[in-house]
């Protein structure tokens, strides 16, 4: 029996993560993992007043792609039916490091390790990133109301941190694919070319690997 496919779409936010993701669903038929975000009661505070509202954004998130990962290894990893999410449980850090205080990081560090102990983890990694503008312009089309006033500042320092967290994790996890694809470039919305070409790239990891 082979490896089920369980496959991450990540990148900063506006980066085009949930289209690509609802893409591969749709071209291999996988199930699609959405991340809550518009159902977080705290989010458009957050964006207001980063500092007042971090750690309530952050717990919240936490508990419900915990509870989201439990319900995906029930229903579909343990019944060999793969699945491609718009999100890795690991950007959980990103976004805690950068906007909780030291003493709030470190509670939320031990919660994060007792939760994500026995989580399945993805098994192939998507990496999108792409320049300040380009995010920003996304942003902006999509015209997301809590999204409004987000911070270029923020947006950048974020974008930096992902850089960051994907080599430390390529690095810790050798084993686990990881394909870049840089959003300047490829934008696999508007252009079905950028789009083939990635699902190429993903059926090339998938052969060379003891996946079904």
């Amino acid at each position: 029996m082979g490896i089920v496919p369980f496959i991450a779409v990540e990148g900063p936010i506006g980066v085009g993560k949930t289209s690509l993701a609802k893409a591969i669903a749709e071209q291999f038929g996988y199930h699609l993992l959405k991340e809550i975000v518009d159902e977080n009661p705290f989010l458009g505070k957050f964006y207001e007043n980063i500092e007042e509202w971090s750690f309530q954004t952050e717990m919240f998130f936490l508990c419900n792609r915990y509870k989201q990962l439990e319900d995906i290894n029930r229903d579909f990893i343990q019944k060999q039916k793969p699945v491609v999410a718009d999100y890795h449980i690991i950007k959980n850090l990103i976004f805690a490091e950068r906007t909780l205080k030291d003493h709030e990081y470190k509670k939320y560090l031990k919660i994060y390790d007792i939760l994500t102990e026995d989580m399945p983890q993805p098994n192939m990694m998507i990496y999108l990133h792409a320049s300040l503008d380009t995010l920003l312009t996304r942003i902006k089309m999509r015209g997301r109301e809590f999204e409004k006033n987000i911070d270029p500042v923020y947006l950048e320092q974020l974008s930096v941190a992902y850089e960051q967290t994907i080599e430390l994790f390529e690095k810790s996890n050798p084993h686990i694919p990881i394909l870049r694809f840089n959003g300047d470039e490829l934008d696999f919305v508007q252009r079905k070319s950028d789009l083939l070409y990635i699902f190429e790239q993903i059926k090339n990891v998938l052969k060379r690997s003891q996946w079904q």
